[in-house]
């Protein structure tokens, strides 16, 4: 029985009591009830404070209502018994049957388990990385990748229609930066000022010089300065693009959309969002200016939209795609920004109050911070090809795509971490990422040694008896995996997708003591028996669950290590 189902019998029973008044209290308000581990596992197998929650509005006493429930709950199949503690509590414990039988339902819905329906029917736009396109990937945005696509999977698992997208910042003084740039790479010049440097630049630049030579046009450093800019510009953008979107694909985060930053000003989207905020009040002329009165909803000054010398300003776009993107039916756009964007949170949720639309609900915004590389105990601080910045690229070179992604998805966004190089290339326990591929790739190990002697799920050699799941590491070890489904579920809902990656190292060190403590084969001549094949049964369930969370962060689960 899993948690999810305990608790919906449990409100069965509540419902039950309701119709028959032994609870004066309609069926309607009735909450779904809230089933939890108890922290000292001697108090039961799961506890609920559903007596607490009601009994004000029932208008009896906590204990009073517990104490009422609790023949009922002990008649539900698979309870063994039900205990009230404290204030109000009630204590359930399984019977050893009921809680195996989890094990056989996890390896029959496979790579499902853990998947719900929480937010189905809902569209998410998720926006992450969105890096300029005059650089590679820096650490930064490599923190946005791995989080952006964990939570783009786990929304998708709890059934949310998800779009990731990548805002590409095409239009603006960055890319006459990176196009000078370029052009003075090209003429064996040093970058300018405000310009880029780094060996990428000179990379690209000889690209482009050598594919306009193979088209049988001139190199173009000996152009004129307005036309060699223009032609680095085009070429040098797409470029470092493709660039961008080769290392992010090699990351295993991909994209249905992206989306340029130029198009808003082209196709007139700026003007028809501009529209939309006149047509609602919010827009005045001052100054000789066009503003949007963002203090009107909480922001600490209003901003401006078109600049006095009739040039739109750069929010000007931020309103334009906020309202694009519901008007391609997100429900929710969400954001995630690197900490240097603190800042603007402030106007970009009254831009959001000012369509009409509700802060937090419609639009969401998730600011990370930094990340900062250490080896040998010393802080990385240069890139081989970048020059100033740690990117993507080195650190996947240094320590692969599953210990870079399953790193820097495993702590809150909030919070800034220190990356390890050392550590993440060893194989050690101490590994987060290796300890809990390792317990995967053991589940499997496990599995073919139990083959070889005889122990099979197969119903036509043994059949499955959940009762022999009796020892206390069977028990602490189906608790944890009943957890999984909640845990996925709070994750997305919370948008905090290092949740799944704390359950999973969870889950690894209570299957790593469960292996030290049960046998799945017999020892030397002895027989298989019924707590072999039930064993078998829990070691694969372990195994999935371990695959379908690592999925969820874009993760492999070796077979073997």
């Amino acid at each position: 029985m899993t948690p999810e189902e305990l608790a919906a019998a449990i409100r069965t029973v509540l419902e039950e009591a309701s119709a028959e008044g032994s609870l004066a209290l309609p069926a309607s308000e009735i909450p779904d009830p809230r089933v939890e581990r108890p922290r000292n596992r001697d108090h039961g197998d799961w506890s609920t404070n559903v007596a607490m929650q009601l009994a004000k509005k029932a208008g009896t006493k906590p204990r009073d209502l517990a104490e009422l429930l609790v023949p009922r709950l002990e008649a539900l199949d698979g309870v063994a018994s039900v205990e009230v503690a404290g204030p109000g509590f009630l204590n359930i414990r399984l019977d050893a049957a009921s809680a195996g039988e989890l094990a056989r339902s996890i390896v029959e819905a496979g790579e499902a388990y853990g998947r719900n329906d929480s937010l189905s029917g809902q569209h998410i736009n998720l926006e992450y990385v969105s890096a300029n396109p005059t650089g590679p990937v820096h650490l930064g945005g490599a923190r946005w990748a791995a989080v952006g696509d964990s939570l783009a999977r786990i929304l998708s698992a709890c059934g949310a229609a998800v779009t990731r997208e990548y805002y590409f910042n095409d239009h603006g003084t960055q890319i006459d930066r990176f196009a000078v740039s370029l052009l003075a790479a090209a003429r064996g010049q040093e970058a300018p000022e405000d310009g880029y440097g780094g060996a990428y630049i000179a990379e690209i630049a000889a690209r482009v010089t050598s594919d306009e030579l193979a088209a049988g046009r001139p190199a173009p450093a000996t152009l004129d300065d307005a036309e060699a800019t223009e032609i680095f510009r085009a070429r040098g953008v797409d470029l470092m693009f493709a660039s961008i979107k080769a290392e992010l694909h090699a990351f295993r985060a991909d994209f249905d959309v992206f989306f340029h930053e130029d198009s808003l000003h082209t196709s007139g989207a700026v003007t028809r969002a501009l529209g939309e905020l006149r047509k609602r009040g919010v827009i005045e002329e001052r100054d000789g200016a066009t503003w949007l009165r963002t203090t009107d909803f909480g922001d600490d000054k209003d901003r401006v939209l078109i600049k006095s010398d009739g040039n739109p300003a750069y929010f000007a776009a931020d309103t334009a795609y906020y309202l694009d993107k519901r008007d391609r039916g997100a429900d929710c756009s969400l954001y995630l920004f690197g900490a240097d964007h603190h800042g603007y949170v402030g106007r970009m949720m009254a831009m959001c109050a000012a369509y009409g639309d509700t802060p937090g609900v419609n639009m969401q915004i998730l600011i990370g911070q930094m990340v900062n590389l250490v080896k040998n105990g010393v802080p990385v601080r240069m890139s081989k090809r970048a020059g100033t910045i740690v990117t993507l690229e080195d650190l996947v070179e240094a320590v692969g795509v599953d210990a870079a992604r399953y790193a820097l998805a495993r702590s809150s966004m909030d919070s800034m971490i220190d990356i390890d190089l050392d550590l993440l290339a060893s194989s050690t326990s101490d590994n987060p990422v290796y300890y809990v591929q390792y317990a995967h790739a053991r589940t499997r190990n496990v599995a073919r040694n139990a083959a070889e002697h005889g122990v099979s799920r197969d119903p036509n050699v043994a059949s499955f008896e959940p009762a022999a799941l009796d020892d206390p590491a069977d028990t602490a070890l189906l608790g944890i995996l009943a957890q999984f489904p909640a845990t996925v579920a709070q994750a997305a809902s919370l948008r905090e997708q290092h949740r799944v990656a704390r359950y999973l190292e969870q889950l690894a060190a209570a299957y790593h003591a469960w292996y030290g403590a049960t046998r799945v084969t017999p020892r030397g001549d002895d027989a298989v028996n019924s707590g072999h094949v039930a064993r078998l049964w829990l070691n694969d369930a372990v195994g999935q669950v371990l695959a379908n969370g690592l999925g969820l962060l874009g993760v492999s689960a070796p077979e073997r290590m």
